[in-house]
């Protein structure tokens, strides 16, 4: 089974978000699982020299796509394990940053061509090409259209992720034209069209043999109009193909008892997680003491992550015996709230302003707390870190946050954390009380503890769900199997 991932971003190679995460790790677990998954992306000029030096370009050739024709080199090198191809243009790739760029609907347009023509030059045949958010969406779309009779992509099938749907690349219709080189009949309700505008996500939503995302509340939440982003319907019309497949970690990059970033190593031990509290107390200039639970907060300063929550309680937060620590940026008034915070209450809350991995990895270990209140989240990673290094969560009931953690109910020892149903500050602060309160209790506490320890979120688990999709793709019409199942 020959796996091709697309997709804009990829750890290592390059990241803004969970998309990298997934293109990066998901590979290596189907690897294990018998599948040959290799991964095509662009070659940024951000990525680290130490992985661009051990490519070996494999081929050059020409990408025309309506009346363009473009240069591209296609790159191979293996990491880790997977062979990474990298898609060479410096006219749209050689830039500081991945996205947000004035040509964005051009570049991921000849990335999609390029992807569909790298196939000629590839020394393997994908019998799927699995392809993840809008940068990618066209891909399925060209699958199905300009390619539909291309010898080297006959038979081939696709699958297409959406990771968030709030971001779909929206463009104008008449540009779109022009770069697909396609008339109107493909920009009507029942292709690309979007309100007016040409969407990139609806090309894979349309055209993909099977869709996927990252969680199965959010399969479900963005089949009605509250999170459908104006999708619901064509999401409801293709149910049948739509499945929810959770996210996973990395165990092995993320394992609490080989970090290099800890002061100690640990796996279940509350008294050796403690000193990595004591560590980061320290760290944080905050006074050091294993009673005090200190609650950790890694993310974006905005609104979808709960902030308008969290502000509307930190003063009530901070009087109470407790101490904050905030790792992240966003929004210019969050950012001003917490440094205020911290000016009035320096023993209570800390904040670092920005993004570094290495105090990430240190408040999920020692932190008691985690917190992540989010008004939507499709699968979320920082819950299933924070279990991973036995940090509680406190979350709302939403996508993947609903179906990772389970609130603790003291009447059966059940739970992995706390949460909550309806996005509203009181319900929110009634949570981290109920937390709070529990915290003190210590057989509760290491209870919680205890039942987090009990999770598998790792890749493989979700690997056997992509396989199985898979499988179901690669069966004919009349129901005769054509690959082995892989167990």
């Amino acid at each position: 089974m020959n796996i091709l991932f697309a997709a804009s971003e990829a750890v290592p190679l390059a990241k803004t978000g969970g998309l990298a995460d997934v293109a990066g790790a998901l590979p290596k677990a189907l690897r294990d699982g018998g599948a040959d998954t290799r991964v095509i992306l662009p070659k940024y000029e951000e990525i680290p020299a130490v992985y661009t030096d051990q490519f070996e370009r494999i081929a050059e050739f020409t990408v025309s796509f309506s009346w363009r024709n473009q240069y591209c080199g296609l790159l191979r090198a293996e990491i880790d394990g997977i062979i990474y191809y990298l898609i060479d243009n410096e006219h749209y790739f050689k830039r500081r940053g991945l996205y947000g760029y004035g040509d964005d609907a051009e570049r991921f347009v000849f990335f999609c061509f390029a992807v569909m023509e790298a196939s000629r030059y590839l020394d393997f045949r994908p019998d799927i090409v699995h392809c993840h958010d809008w940068q990618t969406g066209l891909i399925p779309f060209l699958l199905q259209t300009r390619y539909a009779h291309d010898p080297a992509w006959t038979g081939v099938k696709s699958v297409f992720t959406i990771h968030n749907l709030k971001y779909q690349g929206l463009f104008g219709i008449d540009l779109l034209k022009d770069l697909l080189g396609a008339g109107d009949e493909l920009f009507g309700p029942d292709g690309l069209e979007f309100h007016g505008a040409a969407s990139c996500m609806k090309g894979g939503l349309v055209y993909a043999d099977k869709l996927t995302t990252v969680s199965e509340t959010y399969a479900k939440e963005i089949q009605g109009w509250e999170y459908g982003e104006l999708l619901d319907e064509l999401l409801r019309y293709r149910a049948a193909d739509l499945s929810g497949i959770l996210n996973g970690i990395d165990e092995q990059l993320f394992d609490p008892m080989n970090d290099p970033a800890l002061h100690t190593p640990y796996r279940n031990s509350l008294s050796r997680k403690r000193k990595n509290k004591l560590d980061l107390q320290r760290e944080m200039n905050l006074p050091q003491s294993e009673d005090v639970p200190l609650i950790g907060v890694v993310t974006r300063l905005v609104e979808q992550k709960g902030f308008d929550l969290i502000a509307a309680k930190l003063e009530l937060l901070m009087q109470e015996d407790v101490q904050l620590v905030v790792l992240g940026s966003g929004e210019p008034q969050y950012e001003a709230l917490m440094n205020d915070i911290v000016r009035r209450y320096p023993d209570k809350a800390a904040v670092w302003l920005g993004y570094n991995d290495r105090l990430a990895r240190r408040i999920y270990a020692g932190s008691d707390l985690y917190l992540m209140p989010s008004r939507f989240e499709p699968c979320g990673l920082s819950q299933l870190l924070a279990l991973r290094y036995r940090s509680v969560p406190i979350v709302r009931e939403t996508g993947g946050l609903k179906d990772t953690v389970r609130a603790f109910n003291e009447y059966t020892g059940e739970g992995n954390g706390f949460s909550f149903t309806y996005y509203n500050a009181d319900d929110y602060w009634h949570t981290v009380k109920r937390a709070l309160q529990f915290y003190r209790d210590e057989k509760a506490w290491k209870q919680i503890v205890a039942n987090a320890a009990k999770e598998d979120y790792s890749w493989n688990r979700s690997a056997k769900a992509y396989i199985a999709l898979y499988e179901l793709l690669l069966v004919d019409r009349k129901g005769k199997e054509l690959w082995p199942v892989i167990s």
